[in-house]
């Protein structure tokens, strides 16, 4: 329940702290004087949007704090899940910078605007003047269904297999398409990987290639050269082997009279070996060059080839040529990798396509079960608040699965007893849309477990029995659940369990929205204003006290 609020340089209220009682919670007061300014400032602690218009004081901030003396389970587990301290009371705070920034804070804190929301949910149902649009919605009215049947476990069971099995629809959905696009350019990727195979070419075949390809076109050159070369060093009239050979024979009978002469002798001779070796090396390599024009034109023909394939695909060397030849293999293979995928997941979504249909089953039976006591109890209350001739119906009916089962709930309604049956939204008028909505609501608050219900001027359209059964109702409401409603309605401010007027007060030239909760003549005052004006009678007292005795 909401213990405490406290309302900081909001609006008109400078600053206000209330204290609220366990049961029926009843807020009068004249127009304008801040009843609904209350309901703004509570609607921001349950994350509601903010804004720095509201603050009264520019330079100051706004602070917004409720404090609630009750933990539900699902409060307990919410503050769990997102690692917020467990404390004796629950600490709701909001803050408003003159900037607009807004900050939000649960047990001090630093929570997101989402969080707020989702705990709030948990905590209170306000229902201000206009929520009574909701109740033409269709998925409002699931919901009260839905709260009545206890669908809770089996509701989320479904949406697990439903969110899964639309899930694996959509990966086969991209999956086809990525088929489809493959499949378009499969034919094309098969001439190139049969033309590529076809060329069959290894790896650096096309650089070794050009390599001897210069060879063989060079052979008449190359062999020249080497012969000259070869002849230089060991043949002709003074090949330059032997001349070294003939100067390492001179210098070697002086090597154990001069110094340094010995290494030098030594590193000669070592060029005169290896000189040898050169020469035979070239003379070797001499051989192996020979023109061969049939070896020169196949080289040629074949790089012609491998020339016209890397200019077909834009790349520059045979690596890149057989890495372009694995990846259209690799997309050719992948056309049927996704063949099976689409299969696979194909299974799958059926698999949880069929699980969510048996689901689906459960939750429109369990709905549909509530259906008649649902009905013949907000009826009976429709005609406790002034509308006897009128009768709510819940019409269901099957469609496709979506992602609340699939049934198609609509509430319909006749004000006239003609058994013409219509929508709610299209012929409720708004004083029956308010009394529909608590009807409704004290039907399911039971089942919502909402520890707090707000009602913000329910009571527009009725007066007099009806007003005074919905102040009845108020008070049954009051027994399970804290509530707390502002009315204009004497008959159902008689009903209080502990009363509240909001009044303004000049101060300093400013008028400033002050609260206070009424003791008992103060009460019984208030319900004659309410009743008669101003100006009250000693009668108007005793009808005012008899209302509240009674």
């Amino acid at each position: 329940m909401l213990a405490q609020l406290h309302i900081q340089n909001y609006a008109i209220i400078d600053e206000l702290e209330i204290g609220f009682g366990k049961n029926l919670n009843i807020i009068t007061g004249e127009t304008g004087a801040g009843k609904s300014i209350l309901m703004g400032a509570l609607a921001l602690i349950l994350g509601g949007r903010a804004d720095s218009a509201v603050l009264v004081e520019k330079d100051k901030k706004c602070v917004i704090e409720g404090t609630f003396a009750t933990k539900t389970p699902a409060v307990v587990k919410f503050l769990e899940e997102n690692d917020l301290d467990q404390q004796e009371q629950l600490l709701i705070r909001r803050e408003i910078t003159a900037a607009g920034k807004s900050r939000a804070f649960i047990n001090d804190t630093p929570a997101t605007l989402g969080q707020l929301q989702e705990l709030a949910g948990l905590l209170v149902d306000l229902h201000q003047q206009f929520d009574t649009l909701e109740l033409g919605k269709a998925d409002f009215q699931r919901e009260v269904i839905d709260a009545l049947a206890q669908t809770g476990p089996v509701l989320q069971q479904y949406q697990t297999e439903y969110r899964q099995a639309q899930a694996a629809a959509q990966k086969v959905q991209a999956l086809k398409a990525q088929a489809e696009s493959l499949a378009k350019e499969g034919d094309y990727n098969r001439f190139l990987l049969d033309e590529l195979s076809e060329a069959a070419f290894r790896e650096q075949e096309i650089e070794d290639m050009e390599a001897e390809l210069k060879v063989l076109e060079n052979s008449e050159g190359i062999k020249g050269a080497l012969a000259n070369a070869s002849v230089a060093l060991s043949e002709g009239e003074q090949p330059m082997v032997q001349q070294l050979k003939s100067l390492l024979h001179q210098l070697q009978g002086y090597t154990g009279m001069l110094h340094g002469l010995p290494s030098l002798v030594e590193r000669l001779n070592s060029v005169q070996i290896e000189l040898q070796d050169i020469a035979g090396e070239l003379e070797g390599l001499h051989e192996q060059v020979n023109y061969d024009p049939e070896r020169a034109s196949a080289l040629q023909e074949r790089l012609s080839m491998g020339y016209r394939l890397l200019k077909k695909h834009g790349v520059r060397d045979t690596g890149a040529l057989l890495k372009l030849q694995a990846d259209i293999a690799a997309k050719l293979d992948n056309v049927l990798h996704l063949d099976e995928q689409i299969a696979g997941l194909e299974r799958l979504r059926e698999q949880h396509q069929q699980k969510a249909q048996a689901l689906a089953t459960q939750l429109s039976e369990k709905r549909r079960a509530v259906l008649p006591g649902f009905e013949k109890n907000v009826n009976a209350i429709l005609v406790r608040v002034g509308m006897p001739n009128a009768r709510l119906q819940a019409q269901v009916k099957e469609g496709p699965l979506g992602p609340a089962g699939q049934d198609y709930i609509e509430f319909l309604f006749d004000a006239n007893k003609s058994n013409r049956f219509e929508p709610i939204r299209k012929v409720a008028s708004g004083g029956e849309l308010s009394r529909l909505m608590l009807a409704i609501k004290s039907q399911v608050a039971g089942s919502m477990q909402m520890p707090t219900l707000i009602f913000d001027e329910i009571d527009t359209g009725i007066s007099g029995e009806a007003a005074r059964q919905v102040g009845i109702i108020m008070k049954e409401l009051g027994t399970g659940h804290q509530v707390i409603c502002i009315t204009h309605q004497p008959q159902i401010a008689a009903k209080a369990d502990a009363h509240y007027f909001v009044y303004k007060l000049e101060e300093d030239g400013r008028l400033r929205t002050r609260i206070r909760q009424l003791k008992d003549k103060e009460r019984v005052e208030a319900i004659a204003r309410m009743l008669s004006g101003e100006q009250f009678s000693d009668g108007t007292l005793k009808v005012a006290r008899e209302m509240i005795l009674n």
